[in-house]
C-alpha cells in the first residue's frame, strides 16, 4: 500500500505540473528552446511608450490583457490625436527567431491616418524605450508590418517591412522605400495569422503562416519618417544587430497571442 500511495502521489504531482505549464506559459516550459515573452495573464516585463506621454504611461488603458491576449484597445479614447503607441519587452535581443499570432478587431479611430486602417506591426532592432523622447512619434527601429483586407478589392499583403529612422538592403542594394511589400496573400481582418521573424547576423526573414515572404539584409540607422528624436541617438549609418521588440498601436485595434522567442547561435 505504501508503494502504491507513493506512485499515485508522484503521478498526481506530474499531472499538476503539466497542467500548470499549459495554463501559464512562461520561460519555465522551454525544453524546445522557446521562451514566452507574454505570460497570458498580465503585462509584467513589458514597458509602454505612447507619443505625447511619458514612458510607462499606459494612456486610456491602450494596452491590456483580454482573455489571454494582449489587446490594443481604444474604448477609453475620445480621439486618437496621433498617440502612436508601443509596448516594449524589457530587454533587447540579437540573433533570434520570434513567433507571434495576431488578429485585428473592429475598433478603428476615424481621426487616425487612413493608412492605419487594419494596419499594425511589431518593431524590432528598436532603440531603448528609455531613450525615446516624450514627443517622439516613432521609435528608431525596423517594423514587421501587419496588414489585412481593407475591403476595397485591392491586394494587401502582410509581413511587410517598414523602416522608421532606418534603412535596409533589399535584393542586393539599399532600398529607398519606407516600406517593402512581401509576397504574402491578403488575409481577412478577423482571421488569426501566424507571424515569424528570423534575425541572424545581417539577414532578416519574414514568414507568414509558415511561408517565407520577405528577406533583406544590413539593417541600419538612417532615412526619415521618425520625428522628435534625440539627435545623439540617430547615428545614420550605424549597423543594427540587436535592439528591443515592441508591439504597435496606431489607431487600429489588434490582438496578439503566443508571443515567444528562441535565441539563435
Amino acid at each position: 500500500m505504501k508503494l502504491n500511495k507513493i506512485k499515485l502521489f508522484g503521478y498526481l504531482t506530474c499531472m499538476l505540473v503539466l497542467v500548470s505549464c499549459k495554463l501559464n506559459p512562461s520561460k519555465s516550459n522551454t525544453d524546445d528552446g522557446w521562451e514566452y515573452l507574454f505570460n497570458g495573464k498580465n503585462l509584467d516585463n513589458w514597458i509602454v511608450k505612447i507619443h505625447k506621454h511619458e514612458l510607462g504611461d499606459n494612456y486610456a488603458n491602450t494596452f491590456q490583457v483580454n482573455e489571454g491576449n494582449i489587446q490594443v484597445s481604444y474604448k477609453e479614447y475620445e480621439k486618437f490625436e496621433e498617440r502612436y503607441g508601443h509596448l516594449f519587452y524589457k530587454e533587447p535581443f540579437s540573433n533570434y527567431h520570434l513567433k507571434f499570432e495576431y488578429r485585428f478587431t473592429e475598433e478603428w479611430l476615424d481621426d487616425a491616418p487612413g493608412y492605419t486602417y487594419r494596419n499594425s506591426g511589431v518593431m524590432f532592432h528598436s532603440q531603448d524605450p528609455k531613450t525615446i523622447l516624450k514627443n517622439q512619434d516613432w521609435p528608431i527601429s525596423v517594423e514587421y508590418q501587419m496588414l489585412a483586407d481593407a475591403g476595397d478589392g485591392n491586394p494587401r499583403p502582410t509581413g511587410n517591412m517598414c523602416s522608421p529612422g532606418t534603412e535596409v538592403f533589399f535584393e542586393g542594394k539599399m532600398d529607398p522605400n519606407h516600406c517593402i511589400s512581401s509576397s504574402s496573400k491578403t488575409y481577412p481582418w478577423n482571421e488569426w495569422v501566424q507571424a515569424e521573424l528570423i534575425v541572424q547576423d545581417s539577414l532578416v526573414i519574414h514568414k507568414v503562416n509558415g511561408e517565407t515572404v520577405l528577406k533583406y539584409t544590413k539593417t541600419q540607422i538612417g532615412g526619415g519618417t521618425t520625428n522628435g528624436y534625440d539627435p545623439e541617438i540617430k547615428q545614420d549609418g550605424k549597423m543594427l544587430n540587436e535592439g528591443y521588440i515592441g508591439l504597435q498601436a496606431e489607431g487600429q485595434g489588434v490582438l496578439f497571442r503566443e508571443v515567444k522567442i528562441k535565441p539563435l547561435k
